[in-house]
């Protein structure tokens, strides 16, 4: 095998996850990984009744989907609820 079938190979081999490495790419518990799969909110590959590994970019497009997002930051001085100085002068 050549020096790049390697690396691909490794690439291929690296993006499947255990479920306590992605919950550490996660910062989550690995419990929540394993109730996410269980709840089927995230993919998961069982391999046998004992192991079960983790797509890492098929997670988060699953978790991407349901993250909920965040409202766009308003960088207009007059309406931000933030105190300044301006506030106290007036």
């Amino acid at each position: 095998m050549n020096d790049e079938a390697a690396s691909i190979n490794a690439k291929a081999r690296d993006e499947f996850l255990t479920a306590r490495q992605l919950a550490a790419i996660l910062q989550v518990s690995e419990s929540t990984v394993r109730r996410l799969a269980r709840q089927g909110k995230i993919p998961a590959v069982r391999i046998t009744s004992r192991i079960t590994r983790f797509h890492l970019r098929s997670v988060r497009v699953a978790l991407d989907g349901t993250r909920p997002r965040r409202a766009p930051a308003n960088d207009s001085p007059d309406e931000s609820p933030q105190l300044s100085f301006d506030d106290f002068s007036k």
